[in-house]
């Protein structure tokens, strides 16, 4: 994936005067996979990714996608072990990068976004991966995240409260 993909999508090739700040949540996960991305390939300082990538989103945005970036690289391992207990028949390490990119930023979303319901991380990711992934990464996400979620809600790991937040 080209870095600067997701900066060439969102370009309509018409000079912005004044742009207004981002505060749309599938820019800033796009924004997040964009960042989580550069971060696989080069391991590069996060804050510095991050402002080479982030430009003109809103403070909630901003702090939206920081909490997302560094919850999925601090908590790598563990989003990887829930991941791979539902994927026994795939090689891990040949699952597409932005799939598990995908999958880790969902699971995150599930554990640490008590105001995010589930229902919508899932969505948002399944669109995500039709937009940036391979034609049947979509269906694989939800798959997954499906089954990483039942094993969740059952381990009690879930803490979201409100409507719609989660089926008990």
């Amino acid at each position: 994936m080209n870095p600067h993909l997701l900066d060439d999508a969102r370009s309509s090739g018409k000079p912005n005067k004044e742009k207004s700040p981002k505060t749309s949540r599938r820019e800033a996960r796009e924004t997040v996979l964009q960042v989580l991305y550069a971060y696989e390939h080069t391991h590069a300082n996060v804050p510095t990714i991050i402002d080479d990538v982030c430009d003109s989103f809103s403070e909630l945005a901003m702090g939206f996608i920081k909490k997302l970036v560094f919850h999925a690289i601090e908590q790598e391992k563990d989003l990887d072990a829930l991941i791979k207990t539902r994927t026994e028949n795939w090689d891990f390490e040949r699952i597409a990068i932005i799939d598990r990119l995908l999958l880790r930023m969902a699971i995150c979303e599930f554990l640490y976004f008590e105001d995010i319901p589930p229902k919508v991380s899932i969505n948002e990711m399944i669109e995500i991966a039709k937009r940036y992934s391979t034609d049947r990464s979509s269906k694989f996400i939800n798959g997954i995240l499906d089954s990483v979620l039942d094993d969740l809600k059952a381990a009690g790991k879930i803490h979201k409260s409100g409507r719609g937040m989660i089926d008990v």
